[in-house]
């Protein structure tokens, strides 16, 4: 697990090249299937290490988008379905600010 602890992208490579080779070498055919998924996908793996970036907050707020199309059973049209995103996840404060009543 070095590879993910390593902060640079030189480094990670260096220790997926040493993992790859064990891998390849290894007589377990789901072991090498991996290997390869990961060495194609290399790319965006080097990126995610080095830059510390995943898509978690996108995954969420898409499962948050498909709760609303959900709960509302559908909606007449994308304006309304648009509408209704923007109400629950835009972090809309709908409360008017504070109002003073004196009595005169």
């Amino acid at each position: 697990m070095e590879m993910w602890e390593s902060n640079d992208r030189a480094t990670a490579n260096e220790i997926f090249d040493g993992c790859y080779a064990w891998a390849i070498r290894s007589r377990l055919e789901p072991i090498k299937r991996v290997a390869r998924m990961i060495k194609r996908h290399l790319e965006g793996v080097l990126n995610a290490i080095a830059y510390g970036v995943t898509n978690a907050r996108l995954e969420g707020m898409n499962a948050s988008i498909q709760g609303i199309k959900r709960s509302a059973r559908g909606f007449r049209n994308r304006d309304r379905f648009r509408t209704a995103i923007y109400l629950q996840l835009g972090a809309l404060d709908l409360y008017p600010a504070s109002l003073t009543h004196t009595k005169s």
